[in-house]
């Protein structure tokens, strides 16, 4: 948390302490990240995705998609309950990693929930939020096919989505189907990383059958 410039209680070091424990303990059984990122847990994985707070600070309702072994939702949860507001809903369709995000939540009292249920259900069953994060999901067009429904429920809505070295030829192929505002934060911890932060989302009109 010092490299990203991050003062975090003492009681929320315990929580990524505990965390940290809990996800070593169930990555023997289930494939929660890539095994060779497994070893460099609190870099690679925990402070990458503490950087989406950094970005976004406050207490915001969030839904993190394909939260998979809890990045960045378990992260970002955890950081809220310095601030004692601010929610995570988390949607994991694979009921064993949704388990592993249930006990995780539990023990170390982040500020979230887990639903085991599919994105494309989880666009009624959450309907508002002021945030969505994802982090190794899909493609950035197919992201944007994802959140549609919640920005056009909520205009304000911001979206922030961890990206590798490829993103700008993703961001090119989105540009052909929608349309928003962009901010790309370099990520400090990844040095051909970044988080992509998305508002205005709009999917353009396309031309009619026919029409030349």
């Amino acid at each position: 948390m010092e490299s990203l410039g991050m003062n975090v209680s003492r009681e929320t070091f315990e929580r990524f302490d505990r965390f940290t424990s809990l996800f070593h303990k169930w990555a023997r059984s289930i494939n929660l990240v890539a095994p060779s990122t497994r070893e460099n847990l609190w870099e690679r994985h925990i402070a990458d995705s503490a950087q989406i707070f950094k970005i976004a600070p406050g207490p915001k309702h969030w839904i993190d998609l394909g939260s998979g072994g809890g990045f960045p939702g378990v992260i970002t949860a955890i950081l809220l309950t310095e601030q004692g507001a601010g929610w995570v809903d988390m949607v994991e369709s694979n009921h064993k990693k949704a388990s592993f995000l249930r006990t995780a939540i539990t023990e170390t009292g982040a500020r979230g929930a887990v639903h085991a249920i599919r994105i494309e259900d989880a666009q009624d069953k959450l309907p508002n939020c002021d945030a969505i994060s994802a982090r190794a999901l899909a493609e950035l067009d197919n992201l944007l096919d994802l959140v549609e429904p919640w920005a056009l429920r909520n205009p304000q809505l911001r979206c922030y989505f961890h990206k590798g070295r490829d993103y700008r030829l993703e961001i090119e192929k989105a540009r052909g189907r929608w349309g928003f505002d962009l901010i790309v934060h370099q990520s400090a911890i990844e040095p051909d990383s970044v988080i992509l932060e998305l508002a205005e989302i709009r999917r353009l009109s396309q031309p009619a059958a026919g029409a030349e």
